[in-house]
């Protein structure tokens, strides 16, 4: 990771920590949960040497940016202000965008609110999800999955936070890297991310103790309320949103997961993105590209064929 650069930028009321590296049209990824900048370290050496100014921030309640303590200051409001701020003051009018996980789902939001500002987009993990006018977001999820389903589990504040104080940031960090077990997840009270201490996880290759360490030692300084609380605004933003049922998204966007990713294997999820509703409500969406043995931080675990992927579509625009 030689010459990455580590800025604080002070915008939209936060001060926002920023990795860049590179000169050239910016290329922004946006990470997800429970991540950091540090997710994209693969991308951002490898763009900066394709001509790209890769910048990737850790977005607001993560890392060094500051986290905010009401949960009513998540909402893709205030996230998206937070990034549209942040690209003014990289001094450019768009960008290509690049994100994962939460950051997918904030990128959206920013596709819908300021087209103007994205040039392309590419999805990583998940797809667009349109806004339901008839149900909210958590009695959805609860309705169709169960009080265990891990959104519904998060809800509560303090109390998801004082189960993985209990194990410890690494040990619940490395479960959560490493797990590769596909449909929705479901965490149980008592011992929700199934650790134990007669096992011991083995890192893939793609994880090494350094990164793993690097994560945890982030998170036994921030916590995970920050993270915790995109999931505790997700009715909010639903009541926030309501002007904009029905919009499509009209940026060009390319979509990749892995066969194994969790989203991907949520019952709903395949129907959707390949049975004509994806399409509809994205018109510029290319072909999805679908990874064979792939899990979801697909970033980090096939760096180089994420990579090609965004490079082939990005040097279209």
């Amino acid at each position: 990771m030689e010459g990455i650069e580590h800025k604080k930028v002070d915008l939209n009321g936060i001060n926002m920590h920023v990795a860049e590296k590179g000169e050239g049209p910016v290329v922004l990824f946006l990470h997800g949960f429970p991540e950091l900048w540090y997710t994209w370290r693969h991308q951002i050496t490898a763009f900066a040497t394709l001509g790209y100014r890769a910048v990737a921030p850790d977005l607001r309640g993560y890392g060094d940016t500051d986290a905010p303590s009401s949960i009513s200051s998540y909402t893709c409001f205030h996230i998206v202000g937070d990034l549209v701020a942040l690209i003014q003051s990289l001094g450019v009018a768009h960008v290509f965008l690049v994100a994962h996980d939460w950051g997918a789902m904030i990128a959206w939001y920013l596709c819908l609110f300021r087209p103007d500002m994205v040039k392309a987009f590419v999805s990583l993990t998940v797809p667009f999800r349109p806004r339901n006018p008839k149900m909210k977001p958590i009695a959805g999820l609860r309705a169709f999955f169960g009080e265990e389903y891990y959104m519904c589990r998060f809800q509560e504040p303090g109390e998801i936070e004082a189960e993985i104080a209990k194990y410890g940031s690494k040990a619940v960090l490395k479960k959560i890297l490493t797990d590769r077990k596909p449909g929705p997840p479901c965490l149980p009270k008592g011992n929700p991310f199934g650790i134990s201490p007669d096992t011991d996880i083995k890192l893939p290759a793609w994880l090494s103790e350094e990164d793993l360490k690097y994560y945890a030692n982030k998170y036994a300084q921030k916590g995970f309320t920050g993270g915790l609380n995109y999931y505790r605004a997700l009715d909010l933003n639903w009541e926030l949103t309501a002007a904009w049922t029905g919009a499509q998204v009209k940026v060009p966007v390319k979509f990749i997961v892995g066969d194994l990713d969790m989203v991907y294997t949520t019952p709903g999820t395949q129907e959707y993105v390949h049975g004509g509703g994806f399409k509809r409500d994205v018109p510029f969406l290319e072909e999805p590209v679908i990874m064979k043995d792939a899990g979801h931080f697909l970033n980090q675990e096939r760096a180089e064929e994420i990579n090609h992927h965004i490079h082939h579509f990005i040097k279209m625009f």
